[in-house]
């Protein structure tokens, strides 16, 4: 089978041979793989003490071709699941520790992440998995990852306090996790103020249902003197400097939630304790999200209510270029890899 793989540092396409699923593993066969930033930032280096060798890729949708002993009980051969998780903590969890009954399962000292659907056939443990409708197209892909990280992201809102009706700031809103953030924030009913550069951004974030869309240089001043400034920022941005305009952008007492990860060579971000004491922010990071939530999102995806915006598509053997696109900004929303034989 084919797979994409990074030999140290160099990405290649490699002919391996397809694999066994293991203990209440199900082998599927990968129907769309979608394209994430993080994907992106493995392949630079961008991340120190990430290895540079190894599978990538981490949503996907497919079917469910073969199981190991015991996955019976989670999925049946035939099945159009989707999977990935965000990759991290996507692989396995114990559910038994503190933090997998807490619903924390990335935190769980026994995680696996989950890697390499960037190939033909790919092997995952089966409670991971969560079954989609027919309806829902293979171009969803990337809700696996982009989606449940912005869902994620949107349902900390409620666990902190900001009931929907409230403005909150998107940065990063025309992106491929953001441009989901806005639509799921709008479909909970908040008020959105998406922020990003260019106008054709702009447009974007506008048409996703944003109340009001900005560019950065105009972002704080519109947050406070049109909304009192904004209850939340969610920062998909992964530069350092949309991490600090949302901390501008919002009212005393707000939640600031990050989800962008910068590359490292970016620095630390840094806070100013008077800034800091004078604002009294709670100052949260959000990643992934759960199976449940996963199961949510699909809801959400089935009823029309968030989709997926994908302008780019190609072959496995495109996969470089694509990832060359990526990080030049070509396109906006999302891009997937529908032929994973080529």
């Amino acid at each position: 089978m084919k797979t994409a793989r990074l030999v140290d540092g160099e990405l290649l396409i490699q002919d391996l041979p397809v694999p066994e699923p293991g203990a209440e593993e199900a082998r599927i066969r990968i129907t769309a793989s979608g394209v994430c930033h993080s994907d992106l930032h493995i392949v630079r280096g961008d991340w120190l003490g990430v290895p540079r060798s190894g599978a990538i890729g981490h949503e996907a949708i497919g079917i469910v071709e073969a199981l190991g002993a015991g996955a019976e009980r989670f999925v049946a051969v035939g099945d159009r699941v989707i999977l990935g998780l965000g990759g991290a903590g996507g692989g396995y969890w114990c559910g038994a520790c503190e933090y997998c009954l807490k619903g924390q399962t990335r935190h769980c000292p026994q995680t696996k992440a989950l890697m390499g659907t960037f190939a033909e056939q790919f092997c995952v443990w089966a409670p991971a998995l969560v079954q989609i409708p027919d309806h829902i197209g293979d171009h969803e892909a990337p809700l696996a990852c982009g989606g449940l990280t912005a869902y994620g992201a949107v349902k900390k809102l409620l666990k902190h306090q900001v009931p929907p009706g409230r403005p909150i700031a998107v940065i990063g809103a025309a992106g491929g996790l953001g441009h989901y953030a806005v639509q799921i924030a709008t479909a909970f009913g908040y008020r959105v103020v998406g922020v990003d550069i260019g106008e054709d951004r702009l447009e974007f974030v506008r048409s996703l249902g944003a109340e009001r869309a900005v560019g950065p240089d105009e972002a704080a001043k519109v947050a406070m003197d049109d909304f009192g400034g904004c209850d939340a920022a969610l920062v998909f941005s992964a530069k350092l400097a949309g991490f600090s305009l949302g901390l501008q952008m919002l009212r005393r007492g707000g939640l600031f939630v990050a989800v962008g990860l910068p590359a490292s060579s970016e620095g630390n971000l840094s806070i100013n304790p008077f800034e800091f004491f004078f604002k009294d922010p709670t100052l949260i990071y959000s990643a992934v999200g759960t199976v449940q939530d996963m199961r949510e999102l699909v809801a959400l995806v089935a009823a029309g209510r968030v989709k997926s915006h994908v302008s780019r598509t190609g072959a496995l053997s495109e996969l470089p270029a694509i990832f060359d696109e990526l990080e030049a900004g070509k396109y906006l929303g999302r891009a997937v890899v529908t032929d994973m034989g080529h």
